[in-house]
């Protein structure tokens, strides 16, 4: 039996995706230890068949078309199908560290019991170098991850994202796995997140805490086409939605404290951006831009509670 499963969730993104396979394929950790299981969502499933056939021969992989469409559903389809006790997640667009599964690994064997969830350092692959006004507060937009340090228990605020992730399997089934009302769905349109975050407070719930193991690093894409600042509003705007979602009655309760947010955005405007046009305007200065997704973020909050608190909504 392996000792862990290395997943990777999948949507059209055939041109990647060998990359990523291939880094899983090159791993210290021995290879009678660990098994690779692709979940195909891609819609065309006859070209998912034919891709599938140059990883026939590959030892211990195995590639599953999965009808249901849904980043948080693949994840639970490879957790019920992992023949191990663990399951760690890693993006079709990221590459792993030849020792990332084996840091993992160690990580669990050290903790032992407690440890249930465990994220690592994701570092970016940029397709473009990195924009001026991107200062680095925001890559976390980006999935970016570095909390610095060692093997540890998460301290209040450090969060791991989807591509670097790992889970004790019978801790995330009794946790009900993930939300398939999270998570990216088909093309990623509506850029829902939280599916993990979700999972890890349920876990906590029941006990759990999370540990961040910097030493278990996945480089993932930053494409060029998420290096804009059209795209970093999409981002945050989706976030403000997904975190609604997650917790609807304690963004309902901040909503004016938010509002106090966007005014102060304003203040720091010229009088023409003074209105709608503040939270799209393009910045060039990195700390207003940050200023502006901050705004950008409350004012979607304070939306979508139908302007709570205000002038006695």
């Amino acid at each position: 039996m392996p000792r862990i499963t290395a997943a990777i969730c999948t949507y059209n993104r055939y041109d990647l995706l060998p990359k990523a396979i291939a880094s899983l394929e090159r791993q210290s950790l021995p290879r009678s230890d660990y098994e690779i299981l692709v979940i195909d969502n891609s819609p065309d499933h006859a070209q998912s068949s034919e891709f599938s056939i140059g990883f026939k021969d590959a030892p211990g992989l195995s590639w599953v078309i999965e009808r249901m469409p849904g980043l948080s559903n693949a994840r639970n389809v490879a957790a019920r199908m992992a023949k191990s006790p663990l399951v760690a997640y890693m993006d079709d667009d990221a590459v792993a560290a030849p020792d990332w599964l084996e840091k993992l690994v160690a990580v669990f064997d050290r903790f032992g019991p407690e440890a249930e969830v465990v994220g690592g350092r994701v570092d970016p692959i940029w397709e473009v170098p990195q924009p001026r006004w991107l200062p680095d507060s925001l890559l976390g937009n980006v999935s970016v991850v570095n909390w610095g340090g060692s093997d540890r228990f998460a301290a209040p605020g450090e969060w791991v994202a989807g591509t670097n992730i790992a889970f004790r399997i019978a801790s995330l089934d009794k946790a009900g796995g993930f939300s398939v009302h999270l998570g990216r769905t088909r093309g990623g349109q509506a850029l829902l997140s939280n599916d993990e975050t979700d999972v890890i407070e349920r876990m906590t719930v029941q006990g759990a805490r999370l540990i961040y193991a910097p030493g278990a690093v996945v480089e993932h894409l930053v494409p060029s086409e998420r290096l804009t600042q059209g795209w970093f509003r999409r981002r945050v705007a989706w976030q403000a939605v997904s975190d609604y979602l997650l917790d609807p009655e304690r963004l309902f309760e901040k909503a004016p404290s938010y509002w106090r947010g966007v005014t102060e955005f304003y203040a720091r405007l010229p009088p023409k951006d003074r209105n709608p046009r503040g939270l799209y305007v393009e910045q060039h200065d990195g700390e207003m831009f940050r200023m502006q997704m901050s705004a950008l973020y409350n004012f979607t909050v304070v939306m979508l509670t139908g302007f709570r608190g205000l002038d006695g909504g």
